[in-house]
Order: structure tokens, then sequence, then C-alpha cells
């Protein structure tokens, strides 16, 4: 079975002016393009073949993982955003948050430094783990949390390519563009 990119959940357009149409282009249209090439490529005619995405990426490793996972961490990257995004968590994950970080400020304000602070390239999470508390991760490179049990609730890609062309070397600047476009009702909805 072979993997196909899915649509973008929105316009190419939608996120502007916070989130580029080129960026776009660039980031969904080439480079998560590739991985799914790639790991196309690399799972024919092996055990992989006939896995789901998550099941390739929780047994693989080397190139079949990097693929897998980044197919996977862009999967959910891409839901975490919308044009009508924003704004603050509302209902059961609102609550969660404060009860974890003490208030909406204060978990924004640590998963903006998280993020910032990853080194090269990698992601920044909030994540629900096996107890069901919540949690603020970051990972390397094609780094899941998916790999250690935990359920990610919100992603944010911080490799170059996400934010190169609208923002240059300014992740600050990249982080308060994304909480403008960041969708809510998708991590409320992995809750578990």
């Amino acid at each position: 079975m072979a993997f196909t990119l899915p649509p973008l959940p929105y316009d190419r357009h939608a996120l502007e002016p916070h989130i580029s149409a080129e960026t776009l282009d660039l980031h969904y249209g080439k480079h998560n393009q590739t991985y799914v090439d790639k790991l196309n490529g690399l799972i024919e005619g092996t055990d992989f073949a006939d896995q789901s995405l998550e099941e390739i990426v929780k047994a693989s490793e080397g190139a079949v993982f990097n693929n897998a996972a980044q197919m996977s961490n862009h999967d959910i990257y891409w839901q975490c955003m919308g044009p009508n995004g924003g704004g603050e968590p509302t209902g059961a994950l609102a609550e969660k948050i404060n009860a974890t970080f003490g208030d909406y400020a204060t978990f924004k304000q640590r998963f903006t430094e998280a993020a910032v602070n990853v080194f090269g390239s990698g992601w920044a999470w909030l994540v629900q783990q096996p107890d069901h508390s919540l949690a603020i991760k970051t990972t390397s490179n094609a780094g899941t949390p998916i790999t250690e049990g935990d359920t990610p609730l919100l992603a944010c890609d911080m490799w170059e390519h996400s934010y190169y062309v609208d923002y240059r070397n300014a992740r600050p600047k990249y982080m308060e563009a994304f909480w403008s476009v960041v969708n809510w009702d998708y991590a409320a909805a992995q809750l578990g």
C-alpha cells in the first residue's frame, strides 16, 4: 500500500499573513511530499509495505523511521493550524492546561521557550502522557512523542523550512505567528 500526501485542511493562502502560501508550497508541497515519496520507496517489498504509518513509526529505525515519523509529525502539524485559529483553548483542554501550568499565559510562555530553544532541527509538543497528565516536550530531527506512548495534542515544527521564508532566523517571530493560527479544536479533540 503506497502512502499519499493528505490534502491540507485549508487553502494554501488561508494562514496568511502569518504563514505564507510560499512557505506552504515549499514546506507542504516539497518537503512533506519528499518524505512520502522516500518512505514509499523504502518500504516497497518489505514487511512495512502493509502497515499503517503509526505501526511503521513505532517499529522502524534509520531512514524508514525518519521518513515515516516526519510524515506523521507533519500530518499532526498541519491539523494544529487553521485560518480561524488563535486565541485560547476552552473546555476540558483549558482546564487541564490551567491545572498543569497554572494558567494559559504560563503555558504559552513555556511552550514558546521550549520551541525557540530546540537546538538545530526538531519539534515542540504539547502531549498527553499515558497517565493523562499534560507535558511540554521537544524532540530532535524526526523524533516523535508517539514512540514514548504520548498522545500529541499540539505540534510546532521547528525545522528551518517551516519558518525561514517568512521569518528568516527569527524563531520568536515564527512562534508569534503560530499562536495566531493555532487550532485549539484539533488539540482538544485529541484528549483521551
